[in-house]
């Protein structure tokens, strides 16, 4: 098939067809796809690709199946339920959970809801030192380098990725559930807290 057919095959898609084909491309990559990218792929506009994907998740969901079809900020995945979790790391192999101790999750809880945030911050909150921490939240892949604060040492400033959405369910960092005004300090203080916390080491 040349370059001509292959185009005018894309056109004819149904909708059925478009989301079976969805499906495949998203089953076959096991990581999520931007929506610039599957619009390339089904020669459609971002907008309606996004559109389309969010209507066949809706449906796709409430079917019975071991799979979920998630949207996320700017891309789209297929995983697997979490109370099939035993079921997967038995069929693989795998021991260890993987979960994340409270220490973890606390600079986790602060980065999401104060980002970006540099380590001191963190640490200032918490009250010990939290390189471990963040460095195992980086190799997880949960946080990363959002830049670096203008301040003196150019401390690196940290925020959540599109694994941490996709981890914890959630299409946007709007989806975050409220917490009470202890955790996230008040907006109008946040900014001189990060620079006076920004002397210490990243």
């Amino acid at each position: 098939m040349n370059e001509t057919n292959e185009q005018q095959s894309l056109d004819l898609l149904s909708s059925e067809q478009l989301g079976e084909a969805l499906e495949a491309v998203l089953f076959a990559s096991g990581y999520p796809l931007s929506f610039e990218k599957l619009a390339q792929t089904f020669q459609k506009t971002e907008k309606e690709m996004r559109c389309f994907a969010e209507e066949y998740a809706k449906a796709y969901n409430q079917s019975s199946r071991g799979i979920l079809f998630l949207i996320l900020d700017d891309s789209c995945q297929l995983c697997s339920k979490g109370e099939y979790k035993e079921y997967i790391r038995t069929a693989m192999g795998i021991k260890s959970s993987g979960k994340l101790s409270a220490s973890c999750l606390e600079a986790l809880a602060i980065i999401a809801y104060n980002q970006p945030v540099t380590k001191a911050y963190v640490e200032q909150i918490r009250g010990v030192d939290c390189s471990w921490a963040i460095g195992t939240l980086c190799d997880k892949q949960l946080i990363e380098m959002k830049g670096r604060l203008d301040a003196p040492g150019k401390p690196i400033l940290y925020g959540t990725t599109e694994e941490f959405l996709r981890v914890f369910g959630l299409r946007s960092l709007e989806e975050l559930p409220t917490v009470s005004s202890a955790l996230p300090l008040a907006e109008k203080g946040k900014q001189t807290t990060i620079e006076e916390a920004s002397g210490a080491v990243d």
